[in-house]
């Protein structure tokens, strides 16, 4: 490997702060087969330069960029990757390059690179580096920058021209512009004469204004986003820049980033023809596009087919099927992003309704949560007799109901304060869980419409509780009023209707025929489906019950913390509320999660100690923290082993968690409260039998990882204790 260990740095784009330096520079070099050893060997090198935080901060930069990587590949066109990540690994924001004398593949669309950077921020990076950062990735979609990093003889060379790029040493004169083609405040001009991009001037909101187009024709908006907001976010918008140049559209981008986004002017979007989103995250503020024409992708699409997206919007300005942006589009209608975000290119059907559901199921989870723990501390002071019929009673009421209506802190009942107490905490709970299934349809409803589908997906979600189509109906509910908003809101209307649409008739709309299709035609079908599935898992038993345990504990260790891993918990956690003193199974399929959550952490914990040296550093640091986030019932705490060596782990878990499962449900243990692991013990009938469930689990699971780990490794593949 070739690269230059000088100590002295170029001046840095911040003065001073030198984000590349030549010992950060691999020329020529072969740096592996693989992405992940390129990546590791890069973080090395930010790591031998002093870059990095702590002992481990070296494998935690690696560790997070390749985590990065798995989710999405950094391969971009013409050679290049830029794996990046922000992580408290890294002391300095730092940039790390090599020009490679064995390509690597990065999952770009034409091949492996030659290019790579490594973009290394720290967890708390200011706006100023990120700023930096981003300005380099907009600079590698520009063939002039990257052919001069090909052509470059020394490390010093490559500090150079990035320093050129993140600052240069003395302003340029603005180019006179070209017949027509003016820039607003005197922003640069948009483009060389080649087409390339300058990093400078890209028609972006880190501007003061947007630059206008070359023929002052059409107009499209467009956000970019990616998930660390550093790198596909600014060369996204650059890209859907330089091809809206070459089609002769103006282009203006907002970069929703990392260094933060300066919302579009509202004027600029008025004047908007159409709209691109490419993001792979929410929108924020999705309801100022309300209206537009519509064109979406992630974020990678946008780099790599930027002249097919610009094409696209063009067509969709002329096509009234096109989809469009839903909502009112308010100067302030801010509120829907996060749960709407833009459609995923390519994501297709099964995507998308993925996308719904964990969308409602997400937004259901604060209920359960906070109603089924209030219901715990209810039993804990008033006793599990606080939600049964009160004696006596001519109305029939729950004793809580009784105490809350018609006794006060002044008034106590027989049972004195902790009776009161507990039968308001345990009433307060119900009427949280009361909230539980039409949050899971209004949400799966937001996620499909936007806001406009709110209404009509909680209503839909109250006939599902009213009807006892239960938690089957909310779901069926949510999307049947997300569907229904979504195509009211497709109808074509005049320029003076578009505002009431969203706020008065989509609503009502959506509403009624929600509303009247699930008590008409839905509710006893669903009901009956909901009847029937109580009925089977109250007649569990023995084998079957069995079986279940299994399965569940399966869903909980797959994904930790993902889609299955939700279905599971939501499953339990929605038949949490219907629990009575004849109908126990909810609680035990409950107790079952739970326990079956817990082990994937706690078990990876105890395997870090047995044998320590089949982990590296930041996993036997991060197997402490895994006692806690397990014994808390996090089965999140179990992903950095997962991403690290997911063949090895994620089967062993899921052998644990099945086998914690399964003995919950044969030995009948009961768990009255949805979330908290250790701390409602209180709330668990069972306790000894729940804790040695959890234990076989964790041993399980501790002895398969372990063995997997083991398996074809020398002593010297081990890590140094």
């Amino acid at each position: 490997m070739s690269h230059s260990t000088a100590e002295t740095s170029a001046a840095s784009a911040s003065g001073g702060e030198d984000l590349l330096v030549p010992a950060l520079v691999a020329l020529d070099a072969d740096l592996g087969a693989t992405s992940e050893d390129v990546v590791r060997r890069l973080a090395a090198l930010v790591g031998d330069a002093g870059r990095t935080a702590g002992a481990d901060g070296t494998e935690d930069l690696a560790r997070a960029a390749l985590a990065r990587e798995a989710s999405s590949p950094t391969g971009l066109p013409n050679g290049i990757a830029i794996p990046h990540a922000r992580t408290a690994g890294v002391a300095r924001a730092s940039l790390a390059f090599a020009r490679l004398e064995r390509k690597v593949d990065f999952g770009a669309p034409d091949g492996p690179a030659d290019l790579v950077f490594l973009i290394a921020a720290p967890e708390g990076a200011g706006s100023q580096h990120l700023k930096l950062l981003s300005k380099l990735a907009r600079a590698l979609v520009r063939p002039a920058f990257t052919a001069s990093l090909r052509e470059a003889s020394s490390a010093e060379d490559v500090v150079r021209l990035v320093d050129e790029v993140l600052a240069p040493a003395q302003p340029k004169a603005p180019a006179a512009p070209a017949a027509g083609a003016g820039t607003a405040d005197g922003a640069a001009a948009p483009a060389t004469a080649s087409g390339a991009v300058a990093a400078d001037a890209a028609a972006t909101v880190d501007q003061e204004a947007p630059v206008a187009s070359a023929t002052g024709a059409r107009r499209i908006v467009a956000v970019t986003a990616c998930p660390t907001g550093i790198a596909h976010t600014y060369m996204a918008a650059d890209s859907l820049v330089a091809a809206g140049e070459r089609a002769g559209v103006e282009v203006v981008v907002e970069t929703q980033g990392s260094s933060g986004a300066t919302p579009l002017p509202a004027d600029v979007i008025a004047g908007a023809s159409a709209v691109i989103f490419a993001v792979d995250v929410g929108v924020r503020e999705r309801g100022r596009f309300a209206g537009k024409p519509l064109v979406s992708s992630g974020v990678k699409r946008a780099i790599n087919e930027p002249d097919a997206m610009v094409a696209e919007a063009l067509r969709a300005v002329d096509d009234p099927r096109a989809e469009r942006v839903a909502g009112d589009g308010g100067a302030g209608a801010g509120a829907a992003a996060a749960g709407a975000g833009a459609r995923s290119g390519g994501a297709g059907f099964g995507g998308e309704l993925r996308r719904w559901l964990l969308t409602g199921v997400s937004y259901m989870i604060p209920f359960v949560a906070a109603g089924g723990l209030l219901i715990a501390l209810g039993f804990l002071l008033g006793g599990y007799e606080i939600v049964s019929e009160a004696p006596g009673d001519p109305a029939g009421r729950a004793l809580n109901t009784l105490i809350v209506q018609d006794f006060s802190l002044t008034n106590l009942p027989d049972g004195g304060l902790l009776q009161y107490l507990g039968a308001v905490l345990s009433s307060l709970g119900q009427l949280a869980f009361g909230l539980l299934v039409p949050a899971l349809a209004g949400y799966i409803a937001y996620a499909m419409a936007d806001r406009p589908g709110i209404a009509p997906g909680f209503v839909a979600g109250l006939v599902a509780g009213a009807t006892g189509a239960g938690f089957i109906g909310g779901l069926v509910g949510g999307l049947l009023a997300g569907a229904v908003a979504l195509a009211i809101s497709r109808i074509p209307v005049p320029q003076w209707g578009r505002g009431l649409m969203p706020v008065v008739v989509i609503p009502l709309f959506a509403t009624l025929i929600t509303g009247f299709v699930m008590f008409a035609v839905l509710a006893r079908p669903l009901a009956a489906v909901t009847t029937g599935l109580a009925s089977f898992l109250n007649g569990l038993s023995g084998g079957s019950a069995v079986l279940l345990g299994i399965v569940l504990g399966l869903m909980m260790a797959f994904d930790m913390g993902g889609p299955l891993n939700k279905t599971a918990y939501a499953f339990a956690a929605a038949g949490l509320g219907a629990a009575t003193a004849t109908d126990t199974a909810p609680l035990t399929i409950m107790a079952a999660v739970m326990a079956a959550g817990m082990v994937p952490p706690l078990a990876l914990a105890l395997a870090t100690v047995v044998r320590r040296k089949l982990f590296t550093a930041p996993e036997r640091e991060n197997g402490k923290a895994a006692w806690l986030l397990g014994a808390a019932f996090i089965t999140e705490g179990a992903i950095p082993f997962a991403a690290a060596d997911p063949l090895r782990v994620i089967p062993s878990i899921m052998l644990g968690s099945a086998t914690t499962g399964a003995i919950v449900m044969a030995t009948g243990v009961q768990l009255r409260a949805p979330h908290g692991g250790i701390f409602v013990f209180f709330a668990i009938d069972g306790v000894v039998a729940f804790v040695l469930a959890i234990l076989a689990g964790m041993v399980v699971s501790a002895v398969a990882v372990i063995v997997a780990k083991s398996l074809g490794r020398s002593k010297a593949d081990l890590v140094a204790a």
